[in-house]
């Protein structure tokens, strides 16, 4: 007879910042989950609202929240406009899913901001008393492709035209999405990516010389009435 999951013994927390290493830390929580036949979760804080995260930001949260999905996560837990420092967050969402192991990387301090005039370490361990923690190495020699590679985000939409949707920066009747465009750095043409937000989730598209060379199969986000 195989084992039933009890959600009452073990359950594990994967904390990630945005960068290449977090989908390391996902698997790693998954692995561990595996082996403890427990439930795990994963949990991402920042200081921004969502809808102020750049197109890097955005995707890697995307992409976390997909693997999380695939790998049978209980809870992809996103808690942006944070206030608080990262430990507070952390300890509230130990409590809520009564979490008994989390998973944070080796050098958490060069991502988050408040930890870097202290011990990380000591401050969680001091603050998640019946919690165990675990650290995982990650690899130094990670970079992230497309750092870097764009501009300041700015307003701007999408509007329908005879050859799909076309980026616009004008209000106008005609536009139906409303969302941030982010330019290529060293491009004259409007090259780049638009993220916009609808049902909650965000949501990106490629954008050449004005154009939305993606699908998008989401309803509009602007109020057509």
């Amino acid at each position: 007879m195989g084992k039933i999951k009890s959600h009452m013994d073990e359950r594990i927390l994967v904390c990630v910042y945005y960068g290449p290493n977090g989908e390391r830390l996902i698997r790693r929580g998954y692995e561990l989950s595996q082996m403890s036949d427990s439930p795990f979760y994963v949990l991402t804080v920042d200081r921004l609202a969502s809808d102020e995260f750049d197109a890097e930001k955005a995707s890697y949260i995307e992409q976390w929240r997909a693997l999380s999905k695939e790998l049978g996560a209980e809870k992809f837990i996103l808690k942006d406009n944070e206030t608080r420092p990262i430990v507070k967050a952390i300890k509230e969402i130990c409590y809520k899913y009564n979490i008994t192991q989390v998973i944070i990387g080796e050098k958490p301090q060069n991502r988050w901001e408040e930890i870097t005039k202290g011990s990380f370490v000591n401050v969680l361990l001091r603050e998640l008393v019946f919690v165990d923690l675990h650290i995982v190495s990650v690899d130094r020699a990670l970079k992230v492709a497309d750092e870097a590679m764009y501009e300041k985000g700015i307003r701007g939409f999408l509007r329908k035209d005879e050859q799909g949707f076309v980026l616009s920066f004008t209000k106008s009747k005609a536009n139906l999405f409303e969302g941030v465009f982010y330019k290529e750095i060293g491009t004259d043409f409007n090259n780049g990516m638009f993220k916009f937000v609808c049902g909650g989730e965000s949501h990106q598209v490629r954008i050449k010389e004005d154009h939305v060379i993606d699908d998008i199969k989401e309803p509009p986000n602007i109020n057509l009435g």
